[in-house]
């Protein structure tokens, strides 16, 4: 497992996968199913491994932290880098980021939170928590002037973080005025990755961006790296092909929950058995649903299969 500390090339050397959290019958982590799933992104040259909303760490509670972060140990690929998530309020992250000092791993991911929350507090709380874990996190920015632009790059010269995920939804990805003031006061893109999936993935990375996060990885990892290694290329437009072929499952994430959609879309691709969602969520249900979700995984699951070496190529053309 990566254990050295984050670099700018950590951020491109893979896409950043979101997985979900497979858990067994009693709701806790399974160790056995959760490395299946790594099994298969690792198969599709997926090195980066990000728990968090996906896997509902939101609602995740501090006495089982230590285990999860035990099952995130031994299921690491010995070049895996997995990054787990703390919070989303102080008090549970200040507890978790306490955990994280006796361990190895190099950095965590800090979920969003809404309210009740201001700019100016998120930005001393997050330099509290990078001084508690005693390593630099990565910031969440889900919403739009979630943290002022001046304030990321305040914390970036400070050490107290180590990359942005940057995840607010714009309807055109390239007019983004938010994401160009945090470019403007950070310096460049190098630290700072697409948040949001393959849709807006391209037009990021378009823009200097150093990567993306995906959930939709999971299971179509060889399509989803083919996407990136396009991109660090310049065809953008083969990277656009490829990208057409997660639409169906990311239009089914879009319309009934990314979370819960992919949660069952794993399942149901046979990649492993996710089973309950955990608290405050629940699994989705409806055969008419289900039966959409599994056509769609099933098959971007099988173009994923049949794209090996130019998957671009096979995958669009196959």
């Amino acid at each position: 497992m990566k254990t050295s500390p984050v670099d700018v090339s950590d951020l491109s050397a893979s896409v950043l996968s979101v997985p979900p959290l497979a858990r067994n019958q009693h709701g806790e982590p399974s160790e056995a199913e959760n490395r299946r799933q790594v099994d298969w992104l690792r198969s599709g040259g997926v090195t980066t491994y990000l728990y968090g909303g996906n896997a509902n760490l939101y609602n995740f509670g501090v006495a089982a932290f230590g285990h999860l972060l035990d099952m995130l140990e031994a299921i690491a690929p010995v070049d895996g880098w997995m990054v787990p998530s703390i919070g989303a309020d102080f008090g549970k992250a200040a507890e978790q980021a306490a955990m994280l000092r006796n361990r190895a791993f190099p950095t965590a991911m800090l979920l969003p939170l809404a309210f009740p929350a201001t700019p100016a507090g998120l930005a001393s709380g997050i330099a509290r928590l990078a001084d508690i874990s005693a390593r630099p996190l990565i910031a969440y920015v889900k919403n739009d002037g979630f943290l002022d632009a001046a304030d990321i790059a305040r914390l970036f010269r400070d050490g107290a973080i180590a990359a942005v995920k940057y995840a607010v939804v714009r309807r055109d990805p390239k007019n983004d005025p938010y994401l160009a003031a945090i470019l403007d006061a950070v310096g460049s893109g190098e630290h700072i990755v697409s948040g949001i999936g393959e849709r807006p993935a391209i037009d990021h990375l378009e823009l200097g961006l150093a990567g993306f996060t995906s959930g939709s990885v999971c299971i179509a990892p060889h399509l989803s790296t083919a996407i990136l290694a396009a991109c660090r290329e310049n065809r953008f437009a083969d990277a656009r092909g490829i990208r057409e072929l997660f639409l169906p499952l990311e239009d089914l994430r879009d319309k009934h929950s990314p979370i819960r959609v992919l949660h069952e879309a794993v399942r149901l691709a046979g990649i492993c058995e996710t089973g309950p969602i955990g608290e405050f969520l629940s699994n989705l249900d409806g055969p008419e649903r289900l039966d959409a979700i599994a056509k769609a995984a099933r098959a971007l699951k099988a173009r994923s299969e049949a794209a090996t070496g130019t998957a671009g190529a096979l995958a669009v053309n196959g």
